[in-house]
């Protein structure tokens, strides 16, 4: 029955003859040949007469086999006329007849080199591994897979040097931030993703068992061929492609609970009531009447309740995250297909009784087919690659200071209740009067809502071969994404200042896609057989913007539910209905490029790129950008010299490179002064009511402005050791962004917002390093991989008079200045502050202390760094406090399998880098609630030299943003560790493949010394140049798995 049915599906996505194919039986038996065996001994060596220890041999057909000790030698009985296999990591497989002698048997293993003859993606085709002359680093599907995440790139946070990947957020459906080799610009400074040769696609609309392969191209070299978009790196991921053969399914599936790693530690209601008495008391004030401003304050005295711990309250356990993916391939000489079915969910871990959800469904279809061939010639082959996702997901407010639900948890104080006897949510107490509840506020104004998308990708190709070595192909890439949302916004009242008179109903849409079309040439020759040539020209054309969106709100919704919140069930129209609709920028490039690859024997290698693109965003005389490249490589193991060095070194490549790329990611049209109709009404004469609507520039022109461009130079090599067992690659690189495109700083008093400009440049340099080893001992296969990065980033100008692009203020909390920036000589989005230097002890202490100090200072306050020495504290003593963006990143991986049964472990970290935490809003609310740290204060003489004394009111102790908020955030995490077995090889008849159950533990355990939920911390106070800002983020998951992977 399942021969008969993978042939009917064969049969009907090939369209070809309906001819039943016949599957022949292997047959297993254990036949005796003779009577008596024959013991055979024999050595094992290389061709270079090195012994081969743990070499395998064994008779074929059966599971007798041993393994060659430290000299090569074996020794087997078998039958008379068998045939041995001897096999080891690195070296060719050989079987060989076993005679009736006893003669000892001399086997030479020819090195295999396919490792080496492995392809990789690069821009517009593939090259073999061996022959790369640029930094690039190649990805399989199936290891990022068998990490069982929701989204790839978590998968490649461990597998990827050089390239930093930091979580937006732990909320399910949320993104990734990306660098490549540093950040380059305070603009965007996100990677080009190409998903099977179209453009701008987003990686996490794709299930990891979608993806056959992610290459990322890290230098300028390999990226050039992208030219316009690269400057920030290109990641190309190729989706699962047919294979001829007998036709396969696979499932695979898995099912997991997930919690909260870590818990913050909030002050109980005692504890609470305890420490705002202090503040009392430093201030000389008399302490609180608790009994008249807390409802329940006799419960608390007395024990019988701790008060609301709002994580806990909020907390959604063992919350439920699943995935299924099917996958059929299969194909013939002449057709090949790939079919992809798959769908995702995962709960949030935070957020109850609103708690975040995401589901994603994807549908994949991947053929080509050779309608005409001539002999060897495949004259004429066409296909496609289609995918299709939808996703649906619900959010709670994860945002700033002033819209962070998780940030109110932790803030409120424990007097107030979550719950009424009735069920319903407890309004503000007399306590804080201003204080809402914020289970309460997270479900009325941010928990009824519903993301939709809808996203298309289809890539359909032709390829004409007219002669040999030539391939014509032309690429149609169609994109299109239509997305939806929905919000209800109930009438409430929670607090004194925390109120709506009225519901709302929200609702907006869009939709939209984007062309591509591009035609390659590639032709490859040889000349006498040693000069190779590898030739591509190509042109391409995108429109990007062909699309529409549209919004509105309204209230008094004639039902009182999300379910029913549409606009059509509002329909009286009043002053706060709003209706807005407008097309997107239509925004087009036109590229033209060409690439030669050249090698003498494998042993000499050059590669020169040059792209050029038009972009629409650039005036005339500005709009083309040209992109060269160069990069060389030698194969010194290929040179005769080197042949005495081949029984411990197999492969060594060195390279070199240098590059330019750009990037022209703006709003279009910055050389207009573009017109705006938005509020922009006026009033003439004397009747004020009568609005007349008007017009205005809506940003001062800049006809100069074009491309940003990044120059990179890399020099590395590429090494193999042990018979390709040990393998080493290494990478130094410069990189240097000039010409910025960033917003210019405008006065107010211009009227109309700022022009984008050319205005700065960075420098990043730094260091990879990627170490790899795989062997095996008889049944038994290991191997561990470690890769590193070091990278400085320095900003070397910035084009204003100051040297300097100001972060935003009130970020830690309402009233506090700025607390990161750019600035020339500094890395880009420091953390900008005051130093400290303890606390004062004693009266003394102040007294006796010669360096500046706030002429107030009082026991238990903070003793401030004087950083410019000239005698006083003041703004000029801000400085750079940290660095939110690591020095290092690092992953590490190890795998060992026997006779069935897998171990894999995966680990990531980071090192170098800074965490400014906040969890209150210790300006303007003074009742917020505190985690246990505060229980570390000064509180008396030597009591604390880190956390200064209570106040009840303002304090610069608090106010002024200070590294006192500044932790260290290295940290390693355990990011994966599954345990599997494949159940085939116990159950041999099975009809199947593969018949693999696992158990498997993400984000086990994280060991830093970070205090706060997860040191993991993507968040950048609204800026995407910056991150490590934690005022109530929400962590990733410690998530248990059940799975099972089944092919047939």
């Amino acid at each position: 029955m399942k021969n008969y049915l993978t042939n009917i599906i064969a049969d009907i996505i090939l369209r070809g003859n309906r001819t039943v194919i016949c599957f022949l039986l292997l047959l297993t038996s254990s036949v005796v040949l003779a009577q008596t065996g024959i013991t055979v001994t024999g050595t094992v060596s290389t061709r270079d007469g090195v012994p081969v220890t743990g070499a395998t041999v064994i008779q074929t057909g059966t599971g007798n086999g041993t393994v060659t000790d430290t000299d090569g030698a074996f020794s087997i009985t078998v039958p008379a006329g068998s045939t041995l296999r001897v096999s080891y990591v690195g070296c060719v497989t050989r079987d060989v007849n076993v005679g009736s002698s006893s003669a000892p048997l001399k086997i030479v293993l020819k090195d295999d080199d396919k490792l080496l003859d492995e392809v990789v993606v690069v821009g517009y085709g593939v090259q073999k591994k061996k022959l790369v002359t640029g930094a690039t680093v190649q990805v399989n599907g199936d290891d990022i897979e068998r990490l069982n995440t929701v989204s790839p790139l978590a998968a490649l946070q461990s597998k990827t040097p050089g390239v930093s990947i930091t979580q937006n957020s732990g909320m399910p459906g949320e993104g990734f931030k990306v660098n490549i080799r540093g950040l380059g610009t305070t603009g965007d400074a996100t990677p080009l993703y190409i998903i099977d040769g179209i453009t701008g696609g987003n990686i996490n609309s794709l299930n990891p068992a979608d993806i056959e392969s992610v290459d990322v191209l890290k230098d300028a070299a390999s990226a050039a061929i992208y030219g316009s978009r690269a400057a920030n790196g290109v990641i190309l991921v190729t989706t699962k492609q047919g294979k001829a053969g007998k036709t396969q399914i696979s499932y695979d599936g898995y099912i997991g609970f997930q919690n909260v790693y870590r818990m913050p530690d909030l002050l109980n209601a005692k504890e609470y009531a305890m420490i705002m008495n202090e503040e009392r008391y430093e201030d000389g004030l008399t302490p609180y009447d608790y009994a008249s401003l807390v409802p329940n304050w006799s419960d608390i005295e007395n024990g019988k309740w701790n008060g609301t711990n709002w994580m806990e309250e909020t907390r959604n356990k063992n919350a439920k995250v699943t995935n299924h993916a099917l996958n059929i391939t299969g194909g013939n000489d002449r057709s090949t297909f790939a079919i992809g079915l798959s769908y995702t969910y995962q709960d949030g871990i935070l957020g109850k009784p609103c708690e975040p959800d995401y589901s994603r469904y994807t549908a994949r279809v991947n053929s080509d087919h050779k309608i005409l061939k001539s002999g060897n010639l495949d004259l004429l082959t066409v296909g496609e690659n289609i995918t299709y996702t939808y996703t649906e997901n619900q959010g709670i407010n994860i945002g700033d200071n002033y819209s962070n639900d998780i940030r109110n948890m932790l803030l409120t104080s424990p007097f107030l209740p979550n719950l009424n006897a009735d069920g319903s949510y407890h309004y503000a107490i007399p306590w804080e009067i201003r204080e809402p509840n914020p289970i309460a506020k997270m479900y009325d104004t941010s928990g009824n809502n519903k993301s939709k998308s809808h996203s298309l990708r289809a890539a359909l190709f032709a390829t004409l071969q007219p002669i040999k070595n030539l391939k014509i192909k032309t690429n149609f890439g169609f994109t299109l994404g239509v997305d939806s949302y929905r919000s209800y916004t109930p009438a409430y009242k929670l607090s004194s200042n925390t109120m709506n008179d009225l519901d709302n109903v929200y609702q907006s849409m869009s939709s939209g896609c984007t062309l591509m079309w591009e035609n390659t040439a590639n032709y490859t020759f040889s000349i006498a057989k040693k000069h190779n040539f590898d030739m591509l020209l190509g042109q391409s054309i995108e429109v990007d913007g062909l699309g529409e969106s549209i919004s509105g709100s309204n209230t008094n919704s004639i039902f009182d539910d999300f379910k029913h919140a549409y606009l059509s069930n509002a329909p009286i129209i009043n002053s706060r209905t709003t209706l807005n609709g407008s097309p997107w920028g239509k925004e087009s490039i036109a590229s033209f490029f060409g690439r030669v690859n050249y090698d003498y024997l494998n042993r000499y290698m050059a590669t020169a790129v040059l792209r050029a693109d038009g972009s629409s965003k650039f005036a005339r005389g500005h709009r083309w950008g040209y992109f060269p490249s160069v990069s060389a490589g030698w194969v010194i193991t290929e040179e005769p010299f080197m042949r005495d060095m081949k029984r411990v070194m197999d492969f060594l490549k060195i390279r070199a490179s240098w590059g330019q790329n750009g990037n022209q990611s703006i709003p279009g049209f910055q050389y207009l002064s573009t017109i705006s109709f938005s509020d922009a009404d006026y009033t003439f004469g004397t009747d004020k009511s009568v609005l007349t609507g008007g017009a205005y520039p809506d940003i001062l022109a800049n006809n100069d402005i074009t491309w940003e461009k990044s120059e990179q130079t890399d020099i590395g090599f590429d090494a193999r050791f042990c018979n390709s067992r040990l393998g080493l690659s290494f990478d130094y690189y410069v990189k240097q962004t000039k010409d910025w495109l960033v917003q210019a700083p405008i006065l107010a008093t211009a009227g109309t917002n700022a022009p984008y400009i050319n205005g700065g440049d960075v420098k990043n340099d730094g260091v990879e390093v990627a170490l790899s080893w795989n062997d095996h001992q008889g049944d038994f296969t290991y191997g561990a991989n470690f890769n590193f990065a070091y990278n400085k980033n320095k900003v070397t100008r910035i084009a204003n008079t100051e040297g300097i692009i100001h972060g935003v203020a009130n970020v830690l909390s309402n009233g506090t200045d700025e607390m990161y920036r750019a600035q020339e000589g500094y890395p880009i989005g420091f953390f900008y502050g005051y130093k400290t230097a303890g606390i004062f002890q004693n009266q003394e202490e102040i007294d006796n202390y010669k360096k500046a100090k706030l002429s107030d200072a009082k026991p238990g306050d903070v003793i401030w760094v004087d950083h410019n020495d000239d005698g006083v504290i003041d703004l000029n003593d801000r400085c750079m406090i940290g660095d939110p963006h690591p020095d290092c990143t690092y992953g590490l991986s190890f795998n060992f399998g026997w006779r069935g049964f897998d171990i894999s472990a995966t680990m990531n970290g980071v090192t170098g880098n800074q965490i400014m935490k906040s969890y209150r809003s210790f300006v303007d609310y003074p009742h917020n609630n505190f985690t246990s740290d505060i229980l570390q204060r000064w509180h008396g003489d030597g009591t604390s030299d880190k956390w200064p004394r209570l106040t009840s009111g303002t304090s610069t102790n608090w106010q002024y943003v200070s590294d006192l908020y500044m932790e260290n955030g290295d940290f390693m995490r355990m990011q994966n560790i599954t345990i599997g077995y494949d159940f085939k090889k116990l159950f041999k008849s099975v009809p199947m493949q593969e018949l693999r159950v696992y158990f498997s533990a993400n984000n086990l355990f994280t060991i830093t010394g970070y205090s706060g939920m997860d040191p993991e911390v993507g968040y950048g106070g609204g800026s995407a140049w910056t991150s490590g800002i934690d005022l109530g983020f929400y962590p990733s998951p410690r998530t248990y798995i059940f799975g099972v992977n089944i092919k047939i």
